[in-house]
């Protein structure tokens, strides 16, 4: 990891003179108007061959999380999910409850539309089981829809939830429906973010920026200059996915290296697989694959396998199938994590802002990078290939059975 750090360290300090800050775009949509076209790299960062720089990149931001990136977090080592990095704590006891006993906690999700969500919604309800305080919790499921979500929350502010935790679809479009709750209950926002403060927390790992960077710097390390790099994303709109691709752009406009593909998947493992198969008749070989998620990452090696081409240095996430792809095939890859141990600590923070303790303005979590070294450590026997390793799940009662394992 030494190399990644230092190619990290080397951006951030140039990043200032190559970036300006561009605030977040206020709109009733959250997707950009189109996804930027690719042609080759080592351009500008303002507008090279991997496109204009998001709307939602912040140049301070940017800053702030790969200095995050290198600290030691506060907290027990064993549980990352109660860790903090850098916080700066809030006075919750005005929120403080009559009936500590007795707590009704409620839960607005986006959606349980992909394996990530899956797995976290699973830590979460146990979580939520470890507290007998907590008589009943309700979770909506917005399955992936503005509109809906917009109006769960609605329903469950008015509704005498004690907390609300809500894990938005989208940033903009569900800021004003967070400020609405925020003056009827005591909301804590996890996971994706929204354009207001009001939230008590706001709990989520390092963030987006340190996470594409992370890959990023890993290709820039691995691949030769003037390799063929082709970037895959899941799809627009989403502060965490628009970050993420926005750390990676600095990085790759900053290098030798050759962006040729941007292209959105969709989450899709067979159009991710079309996608790469594509790019391989066009360009006639890629040298290296970023992605903004793991989830499509077996369908790009595959892709390659098909062609009869040897799989580049690849970027992926901490998904199983990914894991144990990455060891049979003695792949150079990395996977950078965006923790699905998360989702237990929203349920933590709700009971520490209703028993009147401080919390942090912003819980900002670890955020582990799975590499060559540490592999055999995450990939677990017996686990479903759609599983996430860091599910910080392990002595939990129930596991592996509810979370699909044997």
């Amino acid at each position: 990891m030494t190399a990644i750090r230092t190619v990290r360290r080397r951006a951030l300090a140039a990043s200032a003179a190559l970036l300006g800050a561009v605030l977040v775009a206020a709109c009733t949509s959250d997707a950009p108007s189109e996804s930027p076209p690719a042609a080759s790299g080592g351009g500008s960062t303002a507008d090279a061959g991997t496109g204009k720089q998001s709307t939602f990149f912040e140049q301070a931001e940017y800053d702030r999380q790969l200095a995050l990136a290198d600290q030691t977090p506060e907290g027990p080592a064993d549980k990352p999910w109660e860790q903090m990095l850098n916080p700066e704590m809030t006075d919750t006891s005005q929120y403080k409850t009559a009936d500590p006993g007795d707590i009704e906690l409620c839960f607005s999700n986006a959606g349980v539309f992909n394996p990530w969500r899956q797995v976290g919604l699973k830590n979460m309800r146990a979580e939520v089981k470890l507290h007998k305080e907590i008589t009943k919790f309700t979770v909506l499921d917005a399955q992936g829809k503005d509109d809906k979500q917009i109006s769960d929350i609605q329903e469950l502010s008015a509704r005498g939830c004690d907390a609300l935790i809500v894990s938005p679809n989208t940033t903009a479009t569900l800021t004003p429906a967070v400020k609405q709750a925020c003056g009827k209950v005591p909301v804590i926002v996890f996971d994706r973010g929204v354009e207001t403060d009001c939230a008590v927390t706001f709990v989520n790992p390092i963030g987006g920026y340190a996470y594409g960077a992370v890959a990023a710097d890993f290709l820039v390390e691995k691949v030769e200059p003037k390799g063929k790099i082709l970037a895959l994303r899941i799809s627009p709109g989403v502060d965490v996915l628009e970050t993420r691709w926005s750390a990676a752009k600095v990085a790759f406009d900053k290098s030798e290296l050759d962006v040729v593909d941007v292209k959105f998947t969709d989450g899709d493992p067979a159009k991710a697989k079309s996608i790469v198969t594509d790019a391989l008749t066009r360009h006639g070989d890629i040298d290296g694959v970023w992605m903004d998620s793991g989830a499509t990452a077996v369908a790009a090696v595959e892709a390659f396998e098909d062609a009869g081409k040897d799989v580049p240095p690849i970027t992926g996430e901490d998904q199983q199938d990914f894991l144990q792809a990455w060891q049979d095939k003695d792949l150079t890859a990395i996977a950078p994590a965006y923790p699905t141990f998360q989702w237990r600590t929203p349920v933590i923070a709700a009971l520490d802002i209703l028993k009147g303790e401080d919390v942090p303005k912003e819980w900002k979590l670890p955020q582990p990078t799975i590499t060559q070294e540490n592999l055999g450590d995450y990939l677990k026997p017996g686990m479903p290939p759609l599983h996430y390793a860091m599910c910080g799940c392990e002595s939990m009662p129930g596991f592996p059975k509810d979370w699909g394992g044997k």
